[in-house]
């Protein structure tokens, strides 16, 4: 079954856009990355798919129900965590993760002393005294502490230092190998590639590509890191030209054989053909896009 699916998803908040014709596929139990920039649509679909705002058109489903039709007793099935928490003024942390858990109509409090142990969480303390952090933290346990079957968390590690980012999603991991499916928006690339299995780039509300982390990496771009010197203007395909000591480094996508044939024409004392990492892939196609 599909955790999520959306078909031709569009969503306009008057005349400006939030997403267009964004078709997207997670299946269930899947580990997913949602990857764009701030601006590209992650939250407005997010929130498409949580009910909380309707969109113009198109439809999306959770676990194959509409997100329109009764979205309460979709939300009952997912974390979200979102990329901003607001809580009530003057409550202690305890309290706001008991009502949390109440609105779900479900004891947690064993399984949410466990994520404030494991996050280093005070729920002693009132949340209005709590740094970006902590409230990130009480976030992050009001999103898992029902132990959902989907989770949704948009840009989750933003506050949380390097120790807290390793601990949460050696969470996620935990969640996901006991079949939770976990849907991740990031601009942070590096998370979607250490973490995720598949993943969906997307650009100005669309969709530019969809498949697993390895295959986007694979896609027709390399990394290509010279010593010595070669004319390289003209050559279809090289992108990202960068000077090193004594070289250049630059992504390709053209044909091999056309590449080798310029760098012989050159002084080339060392090559090196690698695969790029997620970060150049992104730019890669967002490069592609442009040139349409």
């Amino acid at each position: 079954m599909e955790a999520i699916k959306t078909v031709d998803l569009t969503k306009y908040y008057g005349k400006a856009r939030g997403i267009t014709n964004l078709n997207l596929s997670v299946r269930e139990g899947d580990f997913f990355g949602f990857i764009g920039p701030n601006g590209a649509g992650k939250s407005t679909t997010i929130r498409t798919l949580l009910g909380l705002i309707r969109p113009t058109s198109g439809e999306a489903y959770i676990f194959g129900k509409n997100v329109t039709v009764k979205p309460e007793l979709i939300r009952r099935e997912v974390g979200y965590l979102p990329s901003e928490a607001a809580f009530y003024s003057g409550m202690r942390v305890s309290e706001i993760l008991k009502l949390s858990a109440d609105l779900r109509g479900k004891d947690c409090g064993a399984e949410a002393k466990r994520l404030c142990e494991r996050l280093e969480l005070d729920t002693t303390r009132k949340v209005n005294e709590l740094s970006f952090g902590n409230r990130k933290k009480a976030a992050i346990v009001c999103a898992l502490q029902s132990e959902p079957s989907l989770l949704i968390l948009d840009e989750p590690t933003s506050g949380l230092d390097p120790l807290m980012q390793r601990e949460f999603f050696e969470i996620l991991r935990e969640r996901n190998k006991n079949g939770a499916t976990v849907f991740l928006s990031s601009h942070v690339l590096s998370e979607v590639q250490h973490n995720c299995a598949r993943a969906a780039i997307v650009r100005e509300g669309t969709v530019i590509a969809c498949d697993s982390v390895d295959s986007l990496a694979r896609a027709n771009a390399k990394r290509v890191t010279l010593c010595g010197t070669a004319e390289l203007s003209g050559l279809e395909g090289v992108r990202d030209i960068q000077k090193t000591d004594g070289g250049a480094s630059f992504l390709f996508s053209g044909e091999t054989e056309e590449l080798l044939k310029r760098l012989s024409e050159g002084k080339i004392l060392d090559l090196t053909i690698s695969e790029p990492d997620l970060e150049e892939i992104f730019l890669h196609y967002y490069r592609k896009e442009d040139e349409k």
